[in-house]
């Protein structure tokens, strides 16, 4: 359902995400940045990353419309693949410093303008 050489995710607001069904659990990082699992089928559904309480991180692909969720982000770039390439507008080796989100965030709104 989710495994795919990439992850795309889609960051939500936290105050329009919430599990309606069944109680996640944390996969195998169990540090600061946690990834939460289906407790059934262990599929990874959703990140909450640290310090930035205020998004979710929701994997697209178990969202009913995932095709129109194109990369407009890509991370850890320093650990992929010579030959992986996403048409993402911004590209990092690690994670945007917390203070470039809302840049982003602008940039995103207006591309979808």
């Amino acid at each position: 359902m989710s495994a795919s050489a990439y992850s795309l995710s889609v960051a939500l607001p936290s105050e329009g995400f919430a599990v309606t069904q069944g109680e996640p659990v944390i996969g195998g990082m169990h540090g600061p940045l946690q990834h939460y699992f289906c407790s059934w089928c262990m599929s990874w559904m959703f990140t909450r990353p640290p310090g930035m309480d205020w998004f979710v991180n929701v994997r697209a692909s178990l969202l009913d419309d995932a095709e129109k969720f194109a990369p407009f982000i890509e991370t850890c770039t320093k650990e992929k693949l010579s030959w992986a390439s996403t048409p993402a507008a911004h590209s990092y080796e690690s994670f945007p410093r917390p203070e470039e989100f809302p840049q982003l965030i602008e940039a995103y709104a207006r591309q979808l303008a």
